[in-house]
């Protein structure tokens, strides 16, 4: 019987120290919240204000920057562009290199393929688009005149056909726009053939000395660690960019083979176009499907008398590249490489307003650039757990 009690109490000797030990340690505990707290809350100070002073700077510096990078477009844009064309074809150059050509030579064979390739998407897109310039009055009276009924029946939207004879929907005022866009385009072409002009003579210089800009910026810092950081961010770069435009350069060829085939079949008109027209776009995440998905629906609904068959089109194009863009390619390019969605979108966002369709191109690119140096500066540290023994 005394043994019982002895080793009762005993146990709550034990029971009684560790609640005394928890309680200390919330005490504790408390005391450091309340104390990280009191410091968090302290009247604002010198240090405070240095804090603000600092992030005022960098605030001031990126809206100068921005602006200076919107007035400087005309002359930013083709060479960002040229740069960003020359870090995809770097695999390509150094391949090119292991088989003894020159870096001269290299440079003239790639801006050469890069310039013909420019001219062949041109001037297959130059008999469609003057055509469709030509007819565009007729198309706008067959569009009104199949839309008018669909939306008469929507007595909401207040749309008869008084609406397209008369006011600012009228046939008058369309081409009067009409002609006001073509003078805007007009007035485009000459700065845009001086951009291809200086894209052109900018991408053969960064080919040519690629390796030694490659070579400058390297040394450009002073300790081993820092130049070692610097090739690997360079090396990262250029694999990124070069495999992931190569790989969806081949899908999206094979859309756009798809989008020939469906545009033949669904009866629409100018087949190759459309196909030019979806490859080119899928390099425009989101936006370019968008369009795409819409131009077809309307080209569709104009070209057929039912509705369902008009947008069957459409339908099978956006489900085709649905699938290509969830499946086939993350299969293909592996989930290392990805990148969040709502970056993306507004990554195209800004870059848009701030170059036009030009930014909308490279927003994808730079948005690469971008991830691939904070993943090599920042690596993840995956620590592994410990384990009791």
């Amino acid at each position: 019987m005394g043994t019982t009690v002895a080793g009762s109490n005993s146990r709550q000797s034990a029971r009684h120290k560790r609640q005394v030990l928890e309680h200390e340690a919330a005490r504790q505990d408390e005391m450091a919240v309340y104390s990280s707290d009191h410091t968090e809350f302290m009247p604002l100070g010198r240090d405070a204000l240095e804090v603000a002073k600092a992030w005022a700077v960098i605030g001031i510096f990126l809206i100068i920057g921005f602006a200076v990078v919107h007035h400087l477009s005309l002359i930013l844009k083709p060479v960002t562009l040229a740069v960003v064309v020359g870090m995809i074809l770097g695999i390509v150059a150094e391949r090119m290199g292991e088989f003894g050509i020159p870096r001269f030579g290299i440079a003239v064979i790639l801006s050469s393929l890069v310039m013909a390739s420019v001219f062949l998407i041109m001037n297959a897109l130059a008999e469609p688009i003057a055509t469709l310039v030509q007819n565009g009055p007729d198309v706008v009276e067959n569009a009104l005149a199949r839309i008018t009924p669909f939306l008469e029946r929507h007595h909401w939207l207040n749309i008869t056909p008084a609406t397209f004879e008369t006011g600012p929907m009228s046939m008058e005022k369309l081409l009067e726009n009409s002609s006001n866009i073509l003078g805007v385009l007009s007035s485009s072409v000459t700065p845009a053939i001086i951009q291809a002009l200086i894209f052109f003579a900018a991408l053969l210089l960064f080919l040519y000395g690629r390796l030694r800009l490659r070579r400058s910026i390297i040394m450009a810092f002073p300790s081993r660690r820092q130049r070692l950081l610097a090739i690997r961010i360079l090396n990262a770069v250029e694999e990124v960019l070069g495999y992931y435009f190569a790989t969806a350069s081949l899908i999206y060829l094979g859309l756009g083979v798809v989008m020939t085939a469906i545009a033949y079949f669904g009866g629409l008109s100018m087949p190759v176009l459309w196909g030019i027209f979806a490859f080119l776009s899928s390099f425009v995440p989101y936006l370019g499907i968008t369009l795409m998905t819409f131009s077809v629906a309307v080209a569709g609904v104009l070209t057929h008398d039912t509705l369902i068959i008009g947008l069957l089109p459409a339908f099978v194009f956006f489900m085709v590249h649905l699938v290509m863009e969830n499946l086939l390619f993350p299969a293909v390019m592996g989930r290392q490489w990805e990148i969040n969605p709502f970056v993306v979108f507004v990554a195209i966002l800004f870059w848009t307003w701030m170059w036009g369709a030009v930014g909308a191109m490279l927003a994808l690119p730079l948005s690469l650039i971008v991830m691939t140096m904070m993943h090599e500066l920042f690596p993840e540290r995956k620590t592994a757990p410990s384990l009791p023994g």
